[in-house]
């Protein structure tokens, strides 16, 4: 896969100075998710663990909305005429996709707003990073078509992310979160103007682009792993991943850069 003539076919691509931007574009029906698109997007990430010249990865919508789940008509009323076999092959390939967003390396940064519900909200809350703005409404609305809230991984992730009470709350009822309810529980980690969206997206992932990428990467797989250790074990994981960084060329760069009273140049190694 290379970043500079990648070309999908069910989303927007972009790169430049380190950083791929996926836009999900299909504004006329507040990007909605397909079959194809999944799998797409699946794939996308999980080749992203072997292409280091990308950085960091913004995951935006078109036309004022992020995504509005799984698309009613190619998604949704298939599903009804489906025996269980390929309803769990369905439902396995959409949690691959929440698996390869949290198993590449590169910080995710989610720009969201307007609608962010249902798959939407799940791809929302597997990124690592979320900028929304004063318009943005999240749900989790599967119990809204009869299903149940633990889709995709959200009772693993969620609670983690809001706290399980909260979770709770939007799991089972599947009602719309507001942006200022969401950065107030901690969904997002900021509110920032529409208008500007794009650009504080963009200089936030440029400046982790900038930032020691392979240690970004140990983080992430830390932040991952330590979930279900015990403290004892976590303690001894992070001595050894943080000993693995401590080897790195830019370690010294870091200390080099300090010794001189200059910032440090990253390169990743």
């Amino acid at each position: 896969m290379n970043p500079a003539t990648f070309a999908p076919e069910h989303f927007g691509w972009q790169f430049a100075d380190g950083v791929a931007t996926v836009t999900l574009n299909r504004p006329e029906r507040k990007n909605p998710l397909t079959f194809e698109s999944y799998a797409e997007l699946r794939d996308t990430f999980r080749n992203l663990v072997y292409v280091p010249t990308v950085k960091a990865v913004v995951l935006t919508g078109a036309g004022g909305n992020f995504s509005s789940g799984g698309d009613v008509h190619e998604i949704i009323g298939p599903l009804t005429e489906m025996a269980m076999p390929e309803l769990l092959a369905f439902t396995r390939m959409t949690g691959d996709l929440v698996k390869a967003m949290r198993g590449c390396p590169q910080p995710i940064i989610a720009a969201l707003d307007g609608i962010c519900v249902g798959a939407g909200a799940i791809m929302a809350m597997a990124s690592d990073i979320r900028l929304a703005t004063p318009a943005t409404k999240t749900a989790f609305l599967f119990t809204r078509v009869g299903l149940a809230g633990c889709d995709m991984g959200a009772c693993a992730i969620l609670p983690r992310i809001i706290g399980q009470g909260r979770a709770s709350d939007l799991l089972y009822t599947g009602r719309m979160m507001g942006a200022e309810e969401g950065e107030r529980w901690g969904f997002h980690n900021r509110l920032v103007a529409a208008e500007d969206l794009p650009g504080e997206a963009l200089t936030l992932a440029r400046s982790l682009a900038a930032g020691p990428t392979f240690a970004h990467g140990i983080t992430k797989t830390q932040l991952n792993t330590e979930w279900a250790v015990s403290l004892e074990t976590a303690i001894e994981m992070e001595a050894q991943a943080q000993a693995i960084c401590m080897a790195t060329k830019d370690f010294r760069r870091a200390f080099e850069a300090f010794a001189a009273k200059r910032t440090p140049e990253f390169a990743g190694d």
